[in-house]
């Protein structure tokens, strides 16, 4: 969209995604572009920086929202809870669709018709449920007992329907139809594709799928995590007017828990009607209130720190090691760059900002309805040298730099030294390894007598 090179992975040759959201970060880009200030760590740190200050608004805003609704001492509980949620540092400055759909659900949720508040405002919420709708289509489960709830209770109901609802996502949706007009070359209703993929088709469960009530017995207590008591508790205080928000909550993890491909950021955009209760649970402790808010802030500054600095990190930290390699070597022309990790383990070229050839194991989905049908991830951890030896027939072909996780070492190792791969940087990546990500991640590159690779 801006530099004229990248990857565009299988969900954008099938048009799941829509260039709304990613034109806000390639919008940025732009600029610094014609600026020439698009240096590598600006075009990494930029989008999460703006990420993070659209989440301090919408937390901001969800404040303003309880301080109207109760007091000023209530409000300080709800924002206490939100800004020590551990998941809530985890996700708020990550560019995910789920991130910005949080975002925009909680600044909806400042303008949506409650009892006691004084902004409430039919046209700018249903605008930000819309966009949300355009950047994640599934945001629309969220508000489904929302919007049913506002229709129920709204004396012009033909009014709203027809001087709102329609005129906002009328235009909202034309909206997307031309970006994506611009963008993909066609008409193409990115929305309906993402649902029937992901919905109807439940494409998803390619990638893994979970029992139906993984989201309560897992997914759910997990992203609470420590704020899970106060959440039960303040459920029982809460006032009735709030009953709205739990069962907001449970519809969108019932619904959730019908589709077979489950994760936590999925049900992100619930915790901060979460929080809402688990502040009317510490405005009503008494004697155990300076114990619970030493609690809560610790064990969820521990998970923070470690899921935010220290779990999986090494990922990132290898793409240092490729930036080195793109600006501090006299051979970059020669260069070029093998994953073999599970797909999308590693961020790929806006951490690079450079033309450099770079593959990695691809995964698209079945679309073809075969019941044999096996990944190229898959084929080649069934044998990984089988595989390197089949691929690679020719030396020329050989990439100079591999990246593998700790674990496949010793499988490659024979392919390492027959074709002269050196280990020459290690970086820690979890302390909870599994059956294909290793603890550490190696890279290795090919030394040549005559011919090395200065870096």
């Amino acid at each position: 969209m801006v530099f004229n090179y990248g990857y565009l992975t299988w969900e954008w040759t099938e048009r799941l995604r829509g260039y709304t959201y990613p034109l806000i970060f390639a919008s940025i880009y732009k600029i610094l572009h014609l600026l020439g200030k698009d240096s590598v760590q600006l075009l990494i740190w930029i989008p999460r920086l703006a990420q993070a200050l659209l989440s301090a608004i919408a937390d901001l805003r969800l404040y303003s929202l309880m301080k109207q609704l109760e007091n000023q001492q209530v409000a300080r509980w709800v924002f206490f809870c939100q800004l020590c949620s551990w998941f809530t540092w985890y996700c708020c400055t990550r560019t995910l669709t789920n991130t910005m759909e949080t975002v925009l659900t909680i600044i909806a949720l400042f303008y949506y018709p409650l009892e006691g508040s004084k902004f409430m405002n039919s046209v700018k919420y249903s605008s930000l449920v819309a966009l949300a709708f355009i950047i994640r289509p599934t945001a629309v489960i969220l508000w489904i007992p929302l919007l049913f709830r506002h229709f129920w209770q709204e004396q012009r109901k033909l009014d709203l329907i027809l001087h709102q609802f329609l005129p906002v996502g009328f235009f909202t949706l034309s909206f997307s139809l031309i970006i994506d007009r611009i963008f993909f070359g066609q008409w193409t209703l990115v929305q309906y594709n993402f649902l029937k993929f992901n919905v109807l088709q439940n494409v998803g469960s390619f990638y893994g799928s979970h029992p139906w009530h993984w989201y309560f017995s897992q997914g759910f207590p997990a992203v609470l995590g420590t704020h899970l008591p106060f959440f039960i508790h303040g459920c029982l205080l809460a006032p009735k007017r709030y009953r709205i928000f739990l069962v907001t909550v449970l519809w969108t993890l019932l619904v959730y828990s019908m589709l077979s491909h489950k994760e936590f950021r999925f049900i992100y955009p619930v915790l901060p009607f979460c929080m809402v209760f688990c502040g009317y649970s510490l405005n009503n402790l008494k004697l155990w209130k300076k114990p619970a808010l030493s609690f809560l802030f610790l064990s969820n500054m521990f998970f923070a720190l470690y899921t935010g600095l220290v779990h999986q990190r090494g990922t990132l930290d290898v793409m240092t090691n490729i930036q080195e390699l793109c600006y501090n070597n006299t051979n970059i022309s020669s260069a070029s760059v093998l994953m073999m990790m599970p797909c999308h383990s590693t961020p790929y070229y806006s951490h690079v900002h450079h033309p450099l050839p770079m593959r990695f194991l691809q995964c698209p989905p079945d679309l073809t309805g075969k019941g044999d049908y096996l990944v190229e991830a898959d084929i080649f951890y069934l044998n990984p040298l089988k595989w390197l030896y089949r691929e690679f027939q020719n030396d020329s072909t050989l990439p100079t730099h591999l990246i593998i996780f700790s674990i496949l070492e010793e499988e490659i190792n024979p392919f390492l030294i027959s074709n002269k791969y050196e280990r020459t940087a290690v970086f820690f990546h979890t302390h909870f390894p599994e059956r294909r990500t290793g603890s550490h991640i190696y890279v290795y590159e090919r030394k040549l007598k005559g011919k090395l690779n200065q870096t």
